[in-house]
This record gives C-alpha cells, sequence and structure tokens, in this order.
C-alpha cells in the first residue's frame, strides 16, 4: 500500500483551506459533508464522525486520550504503569507488554475507525509517537506537553513555548501536530494577560512554521475558557476541558454557547470521571467488567448528545475497551438517533435512568486529587 505522506507545505495550505471554511451549523455531519467524511483518515462506514469546529477536521466521534490510567491492571504490572504522569519502577518484561500494549490499543482504534489521538503529558508523545511508527497519517493528533507548557513558570513565552513543541515534534519522529492544545493553569484565570499574549503568540508562530495546524487550548476553568474563546477565535480553534456522565449545560450564559457561536471544536476530557463512574478496579477479570463496560457506553452515548461536544477521549487501557468504546458508536445510532429521540442532552428514559443509578455514587467516589470535578456539574 503506498504511503499516505503530507508534506508541511501540503498541510499548510490545506489547513488554511479548512479555516476558511464557515457558516456550518454544529459540529454533526450533514448529507452535504459525506463526501468530505469520507475522506478523513481511517475511516470506517461504522463510525460517526464529527467535525472538530473550525479547523474543518472530520474526527471520530469517540477519540482516544493519551492517558493510561489502569492499564497496570491490564498488563497485570506489580510495580508501574499506575499513573500517566510517570512510568514506576516496572522491569523490562512490562515495559515491553506496556508498549505491546499501547501499540495494540492504537492499532485497534485505526481498524474500528477512531481517528484521533490526544495526548496530555510529557511522557505521553513519545510512547505514542513509538506506537504510530510508520503510521503518522493513519491519525489526528492533539498534542500537549502538559505541565512542560504554560504551568511551567519559566516557559511562559512564545519562543520557549514554540521551542518545546518544536523539540518534541523532532524526538518523537512525528514531525507535526494537527493541532497544538497549550496546557494552561487548572484555574487559567490565575494566568496574566501577559503569559495570555505570550500563549497567544506561541500558537500563531507555530502555526506559521508549520509545527502545528491548528491551536487551541485546555483548562479546567471555564470562566476563562469563555473569554478565551471570545477574545481570540482566529487563535482558539478547538480545545479541551471535563465534561462527565453528570455535566449539563447551564440554562443561561453557558460556556458551550460561546463554543458553538465560535465554532470551536471540543474535546471531553475526564469522561468517567477519573473512573470514579465504576465499580471495579480496572481488572478485565473483576467481576464487574459487564456492568462497567455497560456504563462506559451509556456515558459515551450520554455525552455525545450534547451538540457542543465533539468527542469524548477517554483513555483506553485495552483492546476490549476500544471495541466497547465503538460499540457505544453504534448503540447510539440504533437506540439515540431514531425518529422518537429524547431532547438534547438526555437519553431516552430507560437508559437515562440506568445512567442515572450508575452514577448516583460517582461524586463520593471521587479521589480528594479530582474534587474539581465537581464543578463541571453545569456548564
Amino acid at each position: 500500500m503506498q504511503k499516505n505522506h503530507v508534506s508541511r507545505r501540503d498541510f499548510l495550505r490545506s489547513s488554511a483551506l479548512a479555516a476558511a471554511s464557515v457558516g456550518l451549523t454544529g459540529f454533526q455531519a450533514t448529507a452535504a459533508d459525506a463526501d468530505a467524511m469520507k475522506k478523513t483518515r481511517s475511516y470506517n462506514p461504522d463510525m460517526e464522525y464529527r467535525r472538530l469546529g473550525k479547523t474543518g477536521l472530520w474526527v471520530s466521534a469517540v477519540c482516544l486520550g493519551g492517558h493510561w490510567k489502569r492499564v497496570d491492571k491490564v498488563i497485570s504490572s506489580k510495580s508501574g504503569f499506575r499513573s500517566c504522569e510517570r512510568m514506576g519502577a516496572a522491569s523490562t518484561e512490562e515495559f515491553d507488554a506496556f508498549y505491546r500494549n499501547r501499540t495494540d490499543v492504537v492499532s485497534r482504534c485505526i481498524e474500528r475507525g477512531i481517528n484521533l489521538i490526544d495526548f496530555a503529558g510529557a511522557l505521553e508523545p513519545p510512547v505514542y509517537g513509538k506506537a504510530l511508527a510508520g503510521r503518522r497519517e493513519k491519525v489526528y493528533i492533539s498534542w500537549s506537553m502538559g505541565a512542560q507548557e504554560l504551568r511551567h513558570p519559566d516557559h511562559r513565552k512564545a519562543e520557549t513555548l514554540v521551542g518545546i513543541l518544536e523539540k518534541g515534534l523532532k524526538d518523537t519522529g512525528l514531525q507535526y501536530a494537527d493541532c497544538w492544545r497549550i496546557m494552561a493553569y487548572e484555574r487559567g484565570g490565575r494566568h496574566t494577560q501577559a503569559e495570555v499574549d505570550e500563549m497567544v503568540k506561541a500558537l500563531d508562530i507555530a502555526r506559521k512554521k508549520g509545527l502545528c495546524r491548528f491551536g487551541g487550548f485546555s483548562t479546567h476553568d471555564r470562566r476563562w475558557a469563555k473569554m478565551l474563546i471570545e477574545t481570540y477565535p482566529d487563535q482558539m480553534q478547538m480545545c479541551c476541558f471535563p465534561y462527565t456522565a453528570q455535566s449539563k449545560k447551564l440554562p443561561e450564559d453557558s460556556f458551550l454557547d460561546s463554543v458553538l457561536k465560535h465554532d470551536v471544536g471540543t474535546l471531553g476530557i475526564k469522561p468517567f470521571a477519573s473512573n470514579s463512574i465504576f465499580k471495579g478496579n480496572g481488572d478485565p477479570k473483576n467481576p464487574h467488567i459487564a456492568d462497567d463496560d455497560r456504563t462506559a457506553r451509556l456515558t459515551l452515548r450520554y455525552i455525545l448528545t450534547n451538540p457542543a461536544i465533539t468527542a469524548p477521549i477517554p483513555g483506553l487501557a485495552s483492546v476490549e475497551q476500544v471495541d466497547n468504546a465503538a460499540l457505544a458508536v453504534r448503540e447510539r445510532r440504533t437506540e439515540d438517533l431514531t425518529s422518537s429521540a429524547p431532547p438534547t442532552g438526555r437519553l431516552h428514559p430507560d437508559a437515562q435512568a440506568e445512567l442515572d443509578a450508575a452514577t448516583h455514587t460517582m461524586w463520593n467516589n471521587l479521589g480528594q486529587e479530582y474534587e474539581w470535578l465537581k464543578e463541571w456539574e453545569y456548564v
């Protein structure tokens, strides 16, 4: 098979054309979009695709988040991989098992038509760079070096931020990012105006240099996110923010109204509330696996009822979880997108009641470090 290689000049031209496209409503495909959607990366007719806002990229309704929480349970690791921020003291055998797991998960995503991977930490780009060796053009990449970006006090200058991106792309062999979403403080409002100016400048420089096609940000501060989208619509083309099975649109002055008004692509992080929604511990042999798989599918389907969310990005820890996410999209087609579809933001009554029961103790199960997720019940 001929390799589908995109030169830096080619993707800069395609980026400009995509960014210039306007007038589309929401992120879901219409009949007129069918041809463009079928040309997206790793297209699979069994997958649903949504437009990532003004980027013009057609991405799968569920994408792959870079976090690998609970992968230690999947590969039976006793000493490492409990956190996506550090590897731990894993043995050589466990490292081999981990990299096989990530490569297998990426392969299954491509097979199922899941065509975007979002990185969110310094360790994730090199791991997925290795897993994507020889098949960079099969997926879109939403790039971040996590705390090495705007959160780092010494890295809040445009030239420094761009240098970190450029080095990371070179070290991983990934050539370019489809989206560079700079990671800000969880409380983004703590950043000064001068720091915001440097962030905006960095996004402009990176696009002009061909390091990324589109720009954006991630934060846990919805008021600050709303300000960025409304103040810098040319630079803030996509963003990442939390959206769980308990999240709902504020009736008035919602951040999501600004998302739709300015045609900003959105990726929803923490869909499973850091796994607090589940009964089991992530071990594929645990007795709650069937119930947890069902809860995961209901959660993904629920999130997709909101037209302001392009795609949730769960950190899928196994090929079985990839299959389960793909099944959620198929169930959405057969059970949610029907002539008797419920109001926006709700599943059908029986399915919604089942999800509400599953999430009844979700907030109580949050660890202390994730208490802030409760602030995203109303968006």
